[in-house]
This record gives structure tokens, sequence and C-alpha cells, in this order.
């Protein structure tokens, strides 16, 4: 068997929750967000971040709208101190936004932290010691009351020291503790070393504790996280004293699922990081929960709207890249390839054109990418699995063209054979390329030279249109004239004058393609040819009734050419 490994791995044991509430629960607002991009993202990554890159990261984050931000772990390094006392002696921190910093429960180690705080205004003090049993057992080597009596003589000490500072600077001290491993502890063992916590920073309503409970290994699916953040809320004495944080990690792939059911299970804040960068296959994606919130039209209270940007900081920074299929912000995640998709997509643009709901509904995409700094042009991408919606959709949305519904097979068609001739994705230019040479650049066998239309009154008092032109074919000029009721019909009755008699018109579709006083119309004629096939034609004018006659005359060349080609 090639899997027989698997058997030495040790199955999750959920808890036991069978009136579970959250799988009922929608999340309607949006959680307190807090970035621990600059820590938790920051020592992931094979090159740490300078200082410079730091600040530029810091200011990325302000400017998306966090109001907390994990800075880093001041007590570890001098790196991680300088960053910290760069922020506050440059007063660089807004009024508005809580610093975080990171420390274990260890006296020097907090006496340090507190140093590195000095001058900031608003602090959260986040403490953390792990509690899971497999650390118990293989690191520590203890049972849960030494791992609580860490967790309490943390919180002693920087209750201590924080009652100094607030004593001496009037700083805007917080305190957050998280029982790392949570997700690997005992669920009542979670509840009581957090309730220890509480009593010694003496928790109330006015003054929270955030509990932070932490998936740091993501080890089962995410309902059964969603159960432990629920049957911790339930059991919590005192839970109106605090405020209950998610720390999701990915090692399974669910962290956005875990993310957004813990929310549902009582959660209120979370913490994360921008396109989910972490230690082993990242933490949970701020950006994407977020905006997984947004598509639900709950305000999310953070600015993605030039993610472009965003993404550029967040490569320059950590030297990562973002996924070309990343949620929102990969490059081809508004993109469709596919046929039917491409048709579907094309239909729904053209539905909220003439919609006024003000609702976004269009098949295949989430969002509206203009809310994300997107373009329109990239969504409908043309290879060899695309079909003719997605051809026409180009044509409409880069260069104007609304190619009736019957042209589209044929033109798609045209499209597909190159794709397939060149083996790869065309671009726009490529298809307007094929499209000026099969309609708008055909000028034999019949090429109208000269042309002009005037109106006449006839001895009844109708108004008659007058053809008159030169149509050079079989290597001659031949002067054409005629009248009718309108410009088509008269051009028509023109050319039976020239033997031109067996093409049948079919319809006739016009628009402008440019906007101003150099706005131009484009005319679609279909006629039927002598052989009883379909045949279109496009032409181009200022003059709408000329830009007609040159779309006879391009169909009825093109009518020509493929008869001649099938002989």
């Amino acid at each position: 068997m090639m899997y027989e490994g698997c058997k030495k791995y040790i199955p999750f044991q959920p808890i036991s929750l069978p009136d579970r509430q959250w799988p009922d629960k929608v999340i309607t607002e949006a959680p307190v967000w807090c970035s621990v991009d600059m820590r938790d993202g920051n020592q992931a990554l094979i090159d740490p971040m300078n200082l410079e890159e730091k600040l530029l990261y810091f200011q990325t984050l302000v400017d998306i709208g966090f109001k907390e931000i994990e800075i880093g772990f001041p007590s570890a390094s001098e790196t991680e101190y300088e960053i910290l006392r760069t922020l506050i002696e440059r007063d660089l921190i807004p009024d508005d936004v809580t610093i975080q910093v990171l420390v274990q429960a260890r006296a020097h180690l907090i006496h340090k932290t507190f140093e590195a705080i000095k001058g900031a205004k608003n602090v959260i003090v986040h403490f953390y010691n792990s509690t899971s049993t497999l650390q118990r057992k293989v690191v520590f080597r203890t049972d849960m009351q030494g791992v609580i009596d860490i967790a309490v003589e943390g919180a002693k000490l920087i209750k201590e020291l924080t009652d100094a500072e607030v004593r001496e600077s009037g700083a805007n001290i917080r305190f957050e503790y998280s029982p790392e491993s949570f997700s690997g502890t005992e669920i009542e063992n979670s509840v009581l070393i957090c309730e220890k916590v509480m009593e010694v920073l003496g928790s109330t309503p006015e003054n929270k504790l955030i509990l932070n409970l932490p998936n740091t290994v993501e080890m089962s699916t995410p309902n059964c996280y969603a159960d432990q953040i629920e049957y911790f809320c339930r059991h919590l004495k005192n839970r109106e004293s605090a405020i209950i944080s998610l720390h999701p990690h990915n090692d399974r792939g669910t962290a956005t699922a875990a993310t957004e059911l813990g929310l549902m299970a009582g959660a209120q804040r979370v913490e994360g990081t921008l396109f989910g960068n972490g230690e082993r296959t990242g933490n949970a994606d701020v950006m994407v929960v977020a905006m997984n919130l947004y598509s639900q039209g709950v305000d999310p209270k953070l600015d993605f709207s030039n993610m472009h940007e965003i993404r550029d900081v967040f490569e320059k920074c950590t030297k990562m890249k973002v996924h070309e299929r990343h949620p929102y912000a990969g490059d081809l995640v508004f993109t469709a390839f596919s046929g039917s998709h491409q048709d579907a997509i094309k239909k729904g643009v053209e539905y909220m054109a003439h919609s006024e709901s003000g609702c976004w509904e269009v098949n295949y995409l989430p969002i509206d990418p203009a809310d994300v700094g997107r373009e329109y042009e990239p969504i409908i991408r043309i290879n060899s699995q695309s079909g003719k919606g997605g051809a026409t959709f180009i044509m409409q949305q880069n260069f104007g063209y609304e190619l009736p519904k019957a042209m589209h097979p044929e033109f798609g068609a045209m499209v597909k054979a190159a794709c397939d001739e060149a083996g790869r994705e065309l671009q726009p230019d490529e298809i307007f390329s094929i499209f000026r040479r099969e309609f708008l650049e055909v000028s034999a066998p019949y090429n109208l030279k000269q042309y002009k239309l005037y109106e006449e009154n006839d001895i009844s008092g109708d108004t008659l249109v007058h053809f008159e032109g030169i149509i050079r074919f079989r290597h001659e000029d031949h002067p054409v004239s005629a009248s009718g009721n309108g410009p088509v019909s008269a051009f028509f009755h023109a050319l039976k004058s020239v033997g031109i008699t067996d093409y049948q018109f079919v319809s006739y579709r016009e628009h402008a393609i440019s906007g101003g006083a150099d706005s131009k119309a484009v005319s679609y004629i279909q006629l039927t040819a002598p052989d009883g096939r379909p045949v279109f034609g496009v032409g181009i004018d200022n003059n709408i009734s000329l830009a007609s006659i040159k779309g006879i005359i391009c169909a009825i060349n093109r009518g020509q050419n493929a008869a001649e080609k099938n002989s």
C-alpha cells in the first residue's frame, strides 16, 4: 500500500458539542482586525524586512485601515527593538492606531519589552506560553499546573509594570494573552488558564482582556476549531470581560474557513496577514476574509480598493510573489478563458449596463473588479479554450465594436483558429487585427472607389435617395447609379446594373464607435449569398449611410471570396 505510513498519525479528537449554535449564525459585521505581518509574517521570511521596508509596510497597513498592528517581538532581537523605537521616536504611529508587541511569559523578556514601548501612546502587550498536550509532554515536560504557573507569573509582572508605566506616562496599555497551540490543548485546560490570567489582570467589561486562541498548527477540519471557540465562549467565566480573538494558521489549507466559522462561533477579533504570509503554510489571509465579507454586503472596515499597489508593496518588502490565482489579488482571478464562462460574463456585463437594480449580478465574478482597482479589459482573455462570446466581448470592451449575435459564431471561429495556430493566448490587439483583416480591409473583387448620396422628390412628392458611384472590378471602372426609398435600397438597385443580383438583404445594425466631433459609425450587414449561406460585412464612415454601403460591398466581397475558395 502506497500510504501505509499514514497509520503513524493520530487522528484529531473533536470535542463533544451536540448543541452547537454556530452553524446557524451569519457574520453581519467586521471583526476587529489585527495585522501580524510585521511579526508573524516577517519571522517567516527567508530574508526578514529591513528597517526601510518595515516602515513602508507599516504605512501601507495604516493606509489599508488597520487599527491594531503587531509590530514585532522587541525582546527577541535588536532589529525588532529598533523598528519599534523608530516608530515611536519618529512619531510615525497615528493616534488612532494601537501597536502590539509580542513577548513570552518570561520575566527578563517582559522587562525588555516594557523598555521598548516607552513613549508609545496606545499599546497592546501580547504575552503567551504554550499550553498544548504535546508541548507539555515533549518540550516543557511539565503538567498543566506548571503551565498555568508560568502564565500567572507573567501576568503578575506585566500588571505591575503596566501600573508603573501608566502612572509615569499615562500610556494606554491593554493586555492580550494567548494559550499558544490552543487547538492542541484540552479545551477545559484552555478555559482554566485563561480564567486564571483574567483574575490576575483584573479584567472587567470596561477593561477587557484580549484572549487570543491560536490555531497555531491547523490540526483538524475548521468545524472542529469552531466547536472549540464556541465551547470556550460558553464556559469562560466573566465572558463579558474578554475579547475573543482568532489566530488561525493554514497547515491544512483551510485558514479562511476556520476564521469565518470561528467568527460565527463567537469570536470578535482576527489576527492574520496580508496574502496569508507566515510560518509553514502561513496565517489566515486577512485580505481574503475581509473581501469575503465585502462580497456579502458587509463593510469590512479595511480598504483594498488599490489592490495592485498593496500587492506591489507586499512583494517588494517580503520578496515573495502573490500567486496568479490568489483570491481577489491574483493576476488571473477575474479572468475567464472558458467559452461558457466568457459568454455568461459577457451577458452579465450587458445586463448590468442596462439594469437599474444597483446590485452586482455578473456570473463568475463574485465582486466588481473595479472595487479592487482592476480594469474590465483583462476579465476575458482568449486562448484555444475560449468561445465566440469571449472574442466579441474583447471587441466590445477594448475597441467599442458591438458585433451582432449572428456574427459571433463566425468571428469566434476565426479567433479560435488563430489561437490553435499560434498555440498560445491571443492579445486584444491581435484579435482586432483578425477583425480588421477579415472585415475592414476587404476590397476585392469589388472596390467602391467613388460614391455620393443625395435626396430628391419624385413626381408624387415622395423622397427618394439617389446613389451614384464607381465600382471597380475585373480591372475596370464601372459607373453605377440608382434610386431607392433609402441608402441601402438605392445601392442594391445600383449593384444590379453591374450584374450583382443574387444577394439578398437580411439585416442591418449600426452604432457609434467613438464620441465627440470625430465620432464614426459602424454598420453590420447580413446578406444571404447565392448558395444560401449567411455572409456578413462591416463598414465604417463618418456618415452612417455610407457606412451601410461600405458594409454591403464588404459582405458581397466576402461572399464572392468564399465562393471562389470553395469552388
